[in-house]
C-alpha cells in the first residue's frame, strides 16, 4: 500500500514578468555573452511518434534553460508555469526563473511535496485547480523541475489538463536525469502500487543539467547510479564496465566521468524508448530489477527504500533467479551483484517474503496472472522470462532478505 503521508499541497506563487526597457537590454546582453555553448552540450534524439525531440545534457544548461523553453513554446503568446518542490525552488529556483527572466517569458510557480506519498491523484488534482485559477490555456507550457515524482506528477497533469499540453522536463536527481524525465511514462500511485494511473505524454524537450546534482544528498545521488549500472546490464556492457571499474570517481562526482554516465545512461533509454515507445516489447528490458524492486516498495509502505535502493536489490534477486534458471552463468550473476554492492551500502531488506511475493502480481507488468522477469543473459544482454519457477523467485526473495 501506498502511504497516505502527509496531505501535499500545492502552493501558487506568481512571477510575473514586468521587466522595463534598460532590464530587457541587460538581459539581452547576458544571453549573447553565455559562456556555455553548443560544444559543451551532447544532443540525445528520443525518436517519437508524433514528434522526436532532444535530451540535451550539459554543465550550466540551467542558465540557458528559458531559451530552450521559448523554442518549443505553442505559441508567442504562451505562459510558463514551473512545478517544483520547496527543496529544489530553494537551491536551484533562482537560476531557471532568471533564465525564464532573461527569455521574457511570463511564468508562474507552483510548488508540491516531493517524495512518493505526494506521487497520489489529490496532488494532480490540487496542481490542475491552481492551474485553473491561474487562467492556464491548451497553450501553456509546464516546466517539471525537479526528482522523479515531481517529473511523473508534472507530466501526467500536462497529459490531462485540457486533454493534453506540452511539458519539458529539467530533472533534478540521478535517476530523473538519466531515467523518469525520458520515454513519456508519467502517473501516480493508488493504494494498491505503484504507478498504476498514468499516461504515456512525451515531454517537449528534456534539459540535464549535472551541476544540479552538487546539492543532491550522498543516498539520494547513490540510489539514482543504479538506473545506470541498469542500463549497462541490459543494453550497453561498456556502460556496466566504465562502472564497475570506477566506483571512487563516479561516487566522488567526478565531472568527466559522471557526464559520461549520464550520456551513456540516456543514451540507452532513449534507444529503447525510440524503437518502441509505449512498452509493446524492447521497451520491458527497462523494467530489469523493477519487478522485484517495485514490490518491495510496496511491502515496506514507501517508507524504507529510495526507489534506485529497491531496484538495486531487484537487479540482485533478479541476477540470482536469472543464475539458478539457467539464463545467465554464475560469473555474470556475480558481476551484477558484486557492482550493485559498490555503489551501496542497501538498507536491509526486512519485509517478510511473502510479504514480497504477495505484491508481485500487482505489479504493471503481469500479464494474464503470469508475472514477466527481466533476466540477464550475459552483460548488456537481457530477455523477458514469464515462466519462472515459484521455488526459485522465493528463494532470490530469501537470497536478498538474508543478504549481508
Amino acid at each position: 500500500m501506498v502511504s497516505e503521508g502527509k496531505e501535499p499541497l500545492a502552493v501558487r506563487v506568481v512571477r510575473a514578468l514586468n521587466l522595463k526597457k534598460s532590464e530587457s537590454r541587460a538581459s539581452s546582453t547576458e544571453i549573447r555573452h553565455d559562456h556555455l555553448s553548443s560544444n559543451h552540450v551532447q544532443k540525445i534524439r528520443v525518436r517519437t511518434k508524433p514528434n522526436a525531440y532532444i535530451v540535451q545534457v550539459g554543465a550550466g544548461l540551467l542558465r540557458r534553460a528559458g531559451r530552450e523553453v521559448r523554442r518549443v513554446l505553442p505559441s508567442s503568446g504562451s505562459r510558463v508555469f514551473v512545478i517544483t518542490s520547496p527543496n529544489v525552488r530553494r537551491h536551484w529556483g533562482e537560476a531557471l526563473e532568471k533564465s525564464l527572466r532573461d527569455a521574457h517569458l511570463p511564468y508562474e510557480v507552483l510548488e508540491m511535496h516531493d517524495g512518493e506519498p505526494a506521487k497520489r491523484l489529490h496532488t494532480v488534482e490540487q496542481l490542475a485547480e491552481s492551474l485553473v485559477d491561474a487562467k492556464a490555456d491548451r497553450k501553456s507550457l509546464l516546466v517539471a523541475f525537479g526528482g522523479g515524482v515531481v517529473g511523473d506528477s508534472a507530466g501526467f497533469l500536462a497529459a490531462i489538463f485540457m486533454r493534453g499540453i506540452p511539458v519539458v522536463q529539467i530533472p533534478s536527481t540521478v535517476v530523473a536525469q538519466v531515467d523518469a524525465s525520458i520515454g513519456g511514462k508519467t502517473g501516480v500511485n493508488l493504494r494498491g502500487g505503484k504507478n498504476l494511473v498514468g499516461s504515456f505524454h512525451q515531454p517537449s524537450a528534456v534539459l540535464v543539467d549535472p551541476d544540479i546534482l552538487a546539492t543532491l544528498d550522498d543516498r539520494e545521488f547513490r540510489s539514482g547510479l543504479f538506473e545506470s549500472l541498469k542500463c549497462g546490464v541490459i543494453r550497453d556492457s561498456h556502460l556496466f564496465d566504465l562502472m564497475e571499474r570506477n566506483p571512487n570517481k563516479i561516487l566522488g562526482r567526478d565531472s568527466r566521468t559522471l557526464q559520461r554516465v549520464i550520456g551513456d545512461s540516456i543514451r540507452v533509454k532513449a534507444d529503447v524508448v525510440s524503437a518502441d515507445e509505449k512498452e509493446s516489447g524492447l521497451r520491458r528490458i527497462l523494467n530489469f530489477g523493477h519487478t522485484i524492486g517495485h514490490a518491495l516498495e510496496a511491502a515496506t509502505d514507501y517508507s524504507q527504500f529510495l526507489h534506485g535502493e529497491a531496484v538495486a536489490w531487484g537487479m540482485i534477486a533478479a541476477a540470482a533467479i536469472a543464475r539458478d534458471s539457467g539464463a545467465c552463468n554464475a560469473e555474470t550473476a556475480e558481476r551484477i551483484t558484486n557492482a550493485t554492492r559498490l555503489y551501496g551500502p542497501l538498507p536491509p531488506v526486512s519485509c517478510e517474503v511473502q510479504s514480497v511475493l504477495g505484491r508481485l502480481g500487482a505489479d504493471k507488468k503481469t500479464v494474464a496472472g503470469a508475472v514477466h522477469f527481466v533476466l540477464p543473459q550475459k552483460i548488456g544482454k537481457v530477455k523477458i522470462s514469464s515462466d519462472v519457477p515459484p521455488s526459485i523467485v522465493r528463494n532470490a526473495v530469501e537470497l536478498i532478505r538474508n543478504h549481508a
